[in-house]
């Protein structure tokens, strides 16, 4: 278990691999991995606002998933599942400053074309957050998702002819956010076509700084 306490996020277009390398993260590093939409969802309906779940000792902030320390977060909270982005903006990431120092930030540059073919192949089930991809991770019978067996949807910005207008979208709004980062001196960046090439290298920056749980073969 990870004693050592980090604050990280891991930033990236739509589309680059965010939610695995938070799962990946979570189970190396012995941390729990949740996502803040459904967090989000829940919470507005629960009560116990974002900011106070924001802070913990560790967490990982991302455009969807959330990585927090287990022992730092309370089994009566929410399981939260992919969604929101935060911090997305430099508004955004001025305002997670008022609530914790960043140690770390990990940035994922992804190909336009790979980006544009992963999210035109990508169905979402809606209620759980559950996302499968037509090329790389399809469900066990097409259209409908494979714990609920409840009929699978394609997001409106999902479509071929929204994904193009998304990524530059984000390019825009994550530049400055990348130059604040850069300017601190904290920000990490990883470059591939593939996760599975990507990991190795975040593995071992996180490494340096928490000890893991599980090696990177037995990842």
């Amino acid at each position: 278990m990870a004693s050592k306490l980090l604050r990280a996020v891991v930033l990236g277009p739509p589309g680059s691999g965010k939610g695995t390398v938070c799962e990946r993260i979570a189970r190396s590093f012995g941390l729990q991995h949740l996502s803040s939409g459904q967090f989000l969802r829940e919470s507005l309906g629960g009560g116990g606002g974002l900011a106070q779940q924001l802070q913990v000792p560790w967490m990982s902030l991302t455009p969807s998933p959330v990585c927090l320390h287990p022992r730092r977060f309370p089994t009566s909270h929410p399981n939260p599942r992919a969604g929101a982005g935060f911090p997305r903006t430099l508004g955004q990431a001025k305002a997670l400053d008022g609530i914790c120092e960043l140690d770390l930030v990990i940035s994922l540059h992804i190909p336009f074309e790979t980006l544009k073919d992963r999210l035109s192949a990508r169905w979402v089930h809606p209620a759980s957050g559950r996302v499968y991809n037509m090329d790389f991770n399809p469900p066990h019978t097409q259209g409908v998702d494979d714990v609920t067996g409840e009929p699978l949807v394609q997001r409106e910005e999902d479509r071929p002819e929204a994904v193009a207008a998304r990524l530059r979208k984000y390019k825009d709004a994550a530049k400055p956010v990348m130059e604040l980062y850069k300017s601190r001196g904290i920000l990490h960046s990883f470059s591939g076509t593939e996760t599975n090439k990507i990991w190795p290298y975040v593995y071992a920056l996180l490494s340096s700084r928490i000890p893991p749980v599980l090696s990177d073969e037995e990842h």
